[in-house]
Parts: structure tokens; C-alpha cells; sequence
């Protein structure tokens, strides 16, 4: 397939409200726990069966189910799963009958037609599991954040340096957002000129109950910062074109969780980019019972001719769908509906990129730098004290 056939659709082109098919309702997809959620696009696949075999292990996390479907949609095929839990592998088969289930990782990396593992283990793991699938001479695919510390960090570039692998990593709130990845060619076009200042509100559902036990061990989690906020702050190097940040300052606390001492419900960081463009970020646990959505993530983006609101999750009390994108510009104001219109490009031009070593999906310093950004927040955050 033509690269350019592949490009979501241009600002003329939503603009005018064209007829494109939407994409499955949100009840294909559990909006409401942003731990099950798992868009759903139309199929566009840019390989043929067979063509781009990939696996699926250690399934602690979710959001394999959202890298296997946008996987699944860009024409990948599935063949391994493998977690040492046979409950996680039975629940993804149900899901994805035509993987087979793997005795081991050494048996996914041990057949010569697995181009790409995609994993979502607990988040300590994420690097050296990527480092050793690297090693293998395969590509590897991460849930965020694929690292909790700067020595993983390292000891990955170094890894991916050595080999010529791909280490990517899934920040799905830009990548499998059609708001966010509209918003992204909004920008590219010059729509709002120079990008001076990104700000990302995003709230979570905390959903207690559902939580593994690793969710509120901070070394296995990595901090509220290193975990939510890695999406955040790839967003802001990915809309202000900024190679490298420095963190102003962050904070983190625990206010309405007091049982769960290593568990961080708030954070928040400023950013300033080496292009002097600004970021302001903050990441929490507080979605109310009410909300219809996991969070009402909202991204707002300051350029120096326009200015661009994304409310990707929820319209608040207007439209459950999402993917709204609001526009101000020279020529005025615009309100751009774009779910189903967009896509969910990343995953085709990943696979590309694998086949034809690329780097159209996200360049690797790109998906290292956000992830090191975050692991700077995290580190030099200060604590906050619980409120009277």
C-alpha cells in the first residue's frame, strides 16, 4: 500500500463533515475502565495474512487487548500468546482464538516468523523483557511506561543501539486517540502555527477493586508521573516538535488513599522544551462514579495564530462519544467530530517500519525521550503533604 493512501484524512476534508463510516459504537470497548480499554478501528491492513506474524505475552495489563486490535486491524497476524498464567492466556484466546498458546517466551522468540513481540507486563518488567526480545533479533512493542527506571532506560537504548531492533512503545492516548492523532495532523499542517504552549488534563478511573496487587507497589508501577504521565508527556514533544524538555518542577501526593501508602492519586509537572515551547501536566486518580468515561482527558494546544481543545474521552454531559476537536483560528471557530474519521494510522506505518526499517511511526529517540522525561518528573517530584 501507498504510504500516502494511509494518512488520515486531511483538515479540509473533516471540516466539511465528509460521509466516512464511524467506527464501532463504545460498547465494543469498555470506556468506562481505562485498564479494559481497547479501541476498535476499521480494518486497514497494509500487509497480507501471513506477512507480519506477531505475539502477544505477559498479559498483566489490559492495554494488550488495544496493541493486539490496532495490530489486527493494519493486517498483522496474530499466532503466540504467552503469560505463565494459563487464566490470562484463556481469557485472550476467547478474545483472539487464533493464538496459541506458548509454553514459554523462549518458544515465541524461537520461531524464526515472529517479526514483533507486543508486551503488557507489570511495568518493572516491560524494559528487560524488551531487551531480551531485542537481543532475540526481534522488534518489541510496550505498554507504557516501558520503563521505572533510568538504568532500564539505558541499558534499552544501548540494547536497540547494538542490535538495529525497534523498542516502541504504545502511548495510546495520542496513538489510539482519533482526537489526539487529528490534532497531530493539525499541527504538521500549521494550522495554529508555532506550538507555544501544551496543556494536558488528564484524569483517570482509580476502579480499586480491579486492581492487581503490583498496581500499588511503586516499584513495580513506577510512580504516577513515570506511568500516566509518560502519554502526556509524549504528547507535548509530539505537538511542540520539541527533541528534549526539562521538568520545571513536579509534584506528586496521595490524598484519598491513605491504606495504599505507595499508591500516588495526583501529580503534576511543568515542562520547557529546548525549542522554548511549555508544558503543564496533570495526572490523577480522581474520575468521578458518575463520569461515563474512564477520564475526561482534555489536551489543550497554544499555537501563535490559533488554538486547538481536544476532549477525547467524553463530551461532558453533551456527547459520550469523544473525539471532539475544537479549533480556533484566523478564520474563526470550527468543531471537528472526528470519530470514526481518523484512524489509527500508528500501527500500520509500526508494521512498515518493521518490515522496512523506518521510521514513520514514531522515530525510536522520540519514544526513548518521552519515557526519560517521565522518569525525570517522577524522580525529582515533590511530595505533597495529605490536605487538612
Amino acid at each position: 500500500m501507498n504510504r500516502r493512501t494511509f494518512l488520515s484524512t486531511s483538515l479540509a476534508t473533516l471540516a466539511a463533515g465528509a460521509a466516512i463510516p464511524r467506527a464501532l459504537a463504545d460498547g465494543a470497548f469498555q470506556k468506562a475502565d481505562g485498564m479494559a480499554y481497547a479501541p476498535r478501528g476499521k480494518p486497514n491492513p497494509v500487509v497480507g495474512p501471513g506477512e507480519f506474524v506477531f505475539a502477544a505475552v505477559h498479559l498483566d495489563h489490559g492495554h494488550i487487548n488495544g496493541m493486539t486490535n490496532g495490530l489486527l486491524e493494519a493486517g498483522a497476524t496474530l499466532r503466540w500468546v504467552y503469560d505463565p498464567d494459563p487464566a490470562k492466556v484463556s481469557a485472550f484466546q476467547r478474545a483472539y482464538p487464533q493464538a496459541k498458546a506458548a509454553r514459554s517466551l523462549d518458544e515465541v522468540l524461537g520461531d524464526p516468523d515472529v517479526r514483533l513481540v507486543a508486551c503488557a507486563a507489570i511495568s518493572n518488567l516491560r524494559g528487560p523483557i524488551g531487551c531480551r526480545v531485542m537481543e532475540a533479533g526481534r522488534d518489541y512493542f510496550s505498554d507504557k511506561p516501558p520503563f521505572t527506571t533510568l538504568e532500564q532506560l539505558a541499558e534499552a537504548r544501548a540494547t536497540a543501539a547494538r542490535t538495529g531492533r525497534k523498542f516502541m512503545v504504545y502511548y495510546a492516548e495520542r496513538l489510539h486517540n482519533e482526537a489526539a492523532m487529528a490534532a497531530t495532523d493539525l499541527v504538521a499542517d500549521g494550522a495554529v502555527g508555532r506550538v507555544i504552549q501544551v496543556v494536558n488534563l488528564a484524569p483517570h478511573r482509580l476502579n480499586r477493586a480491579g486492581r492487581p496487587a503490583w498496581f500499588f507497589n511503586r516499584a513495580e508501577y513506577g510512580g504516577i508521573l513515570c506511568d500516566l504521565g509518560s502519554h502526556q508527556f509524549e504528547q507535548f514533544l509530539a505537538y511542540s516538535g520539541a527533541k528534549d524538555a526539562t521538568v520545571a518542577r513536579s509534584s506528586v501526593g496521595n490524598f484519598a488513599n491513605m491504606d495504599k501508602p505507595e499508591l500516588e492519586d495526583f501529580g503534576d509537572a511543568c515542562l520547557v522544551g529546548d525549542n522554548g515551547a511549555v508544558n503543564y501536566v496533570r495526572v490523577d486518580w480522581f474520575t468521578p462514579a458518575g463520569l461515563g468515561a474512564f477520564g475526561d482527558g482534555r489536551t489543550f494546544i497554544l499555537g501563535t495564530t490559533g488554538t486547538i481543545e481536544l476532549r477525547k474521552y467524553v463530551d461532558l454531559a453533551r456527547d459520550p462519544v469523544g473525539d471532539h476537536v475544537y479549533i480556533a483560528d484566523q478564520r474563526g471557530e470550527r468543531h471537528l467530530a472526528v470519530s470514526g474519521k481518523v484512524g489509527y494510522r500508528f500501527f500500520g506505518e509500526l508494521i512498515l517500519d518493521c518490515l522496512h526499517r523506518t521510521e514513520h511511526a514514531m522515530t525510536q529517540a522520540h519514544a526513548f525521550k518521552a519515557a526519560e522525561v517521565a522518569l525525570r518528573a517522577q524522580a525529582q517530584a515533590v511530595r505533597l503533604s495529605p490536605l487538612a
